[in-house]
């Protein structure tokens, strides 16, 4: 490769930075979900199995959507992508709005699903363009570090969120099994509008980063794609690269017990054989579940230059699941860290999953891209089943889905030791 095709690191420099508030842009607009799921939960009187549609509803759109995004990025080129990801994700922001108006819960999934459509667009873009900033030998490292910036957007989320979401609104309490359907409706708008606060804000910011890149998207430290690259899954592409159809299947899981652990969270330990805290205090402690993957990403990102990054990865599993078995099986303070010590164990997963899935692919990068993408729909299938487990057997119970999904994880690790590679 000649040095003109790659981009220079002053130049790649300001990207970077950009690219990594878009990382914390949609990690702060996904976890507050997770905020959403008691607060809906109680308002609308649904079982933990129906208020897990949020999350399907979110997560679906990357099974739906992740294949279309690929052919625009592959057409428009990383700027233009980022851009229109960006408006589309801003405009579900926007939607909260209206949703909180009707007061109804179709109406927060329908612009959750907005929402998500445009995350899924600026994750086909953003993951392989920071991967591609740089050195090819140190990617993992490179992108378990953007994954830092979505990690404290996931901390500083749970925080916000708690405190606009589940806190006290001053709307008199009702009961929804009880009261009359007038006062049902008027009581479900007012608790709703103190939903739209947090979207409408990251709305904002999402605006504002639209115009910023833009104004940048012909950048010299953007590197351009090849319009007339193959686009769409293609059994072609995924029977030349095994290590590709298990990745999606490791991104699959690996979403699917992240998002479980953090949309069951609060209940968790709102029960009283754990902390029996109320929904606000206890959905404030979800920050540090996602705080510890972003603590977790800065030391990953330093040992993933020292370790090989499929070793790494099949120990952080191996500990995640058994942290995720002691929540399961414990009770009390223990139980509570044990289940939010997974998330600096979580930290490295994502992006060392997806850039071993990607290794080789070369132009075919933003088909693979969109494959790996695709497979974040396991956050709308696991959880809802996790709840449907919580539902007939208890929360803790329902903690036994991610421990399965850990140790897959841990499996594909060792498949992606460089020396059984090598052999295979």
């Amino acid at each position: 490769m000649t040095g003109s095709s790659r981009p220079r690191s002053g130049a790649a420099e300001p990207i970077v930075v950009l690219v990594g508030l878009l990382f914390f842009a949609w990690g702060f607009s996904t976890v507050l979900v997770d905020s959403l799921i008691p607060k809906l939960k109680a308002l609308f009187a649904l079982s933990y199995g129906e208020v897990m549609l949020t999350q399907f509803c979110f997560f679906a759109a990357y099974f739906i959507m992740s294949i279309p995004a690929s052919y625009l990025l592959n057409r428009l080129g990383y700027g233009k992508a980022i851009v229109l990801g960006l408006a589309v994700m801003a405009l579900g922001d926007l939607g909260f709005a209206p949703a909180a108006s009707l007061g109804v819960f179709w109406g927060f999934l329908a612009t959750l699903f907005v929402t998500a459509s445009g995350i899924t667009l600026l994750q086909v873009a953003s993951n392989p363009l920071m991967a591609s900033l740089g050195d090819p030998t140190k990617s993992h490292s490179r992108l378990t570090l953007a994954q830092a910036f979505n990690s404290l957007g996931t901390f500083v989320g749970p925080y916000i969120g708690a405190s606009f979401i589940l806190g006290d609104n001053g709307a008199a309490p009702v009961d929804p099994t009880t009261a009359s359907p007038q006062d049902l409706a008027t009581y479900r708008v007012a608790e709703a509008h103190a939903v739209q606060m947090p979207f409408l804000a990251i709305a904002a910011l999402l605006i504002a980063l639209a115009i910023t890149f833009w104004l940048m998207r012909r950048a010299s430290g953007i590197p351009p794609l090849d319009s007339k690259a193959p686009v769409g899954i293609g059994l072609d592409l995924l029977r030349r690269h095994p290590r590709l159809v298990f990745g999606a299947l490791s991104i699959f899981v690996y979403v699917g017990a992240e998002v479980t652990i953090g949309s069951l969270m609060t209940n968790y330990l709102m029960q009283p054989d754990i902390l029996g805290w109320k929904a606000a205090d206890a959905g404030r402690m979800v920050s540090f579940y996602w705080g510890g993957a972003m603590v977790g990403r800065f030391i990953g990102s330093f040992l993933l230059r020292l370790v090989a990054p499929g070793k790494l990865l099949s120990m952080a599993a191996v500990i995640a699941g058994s942290l995720s078995l002691s929540a399961s099986l414990l009770v009390g303070v223990q139980a509570s860290v044990a289940i939010i010590a997974v998330g600096l164990f979580n930290s490295i997963m994502f992006p060392t999953i997806f850039t071993l899935g990607l290794e080789g692919l070369g132009e075919e990068t933003p088909r693979g891209s969109g494959i790996l993408c695709m497979a974040i729909v396991g956050g709308a299938i696991i959880p809802p089943l996790s709840g449907l487990v919580a539902d007939h057997f208890g929360v803790a119970t329902a903690l036994l889905v991610p421990v399965l999904c850990y140790g897959w994880i841990a499996v594909y690790g060792m498949m992606s030791n460089p020396r059984l590679v090598h052999r295979s």
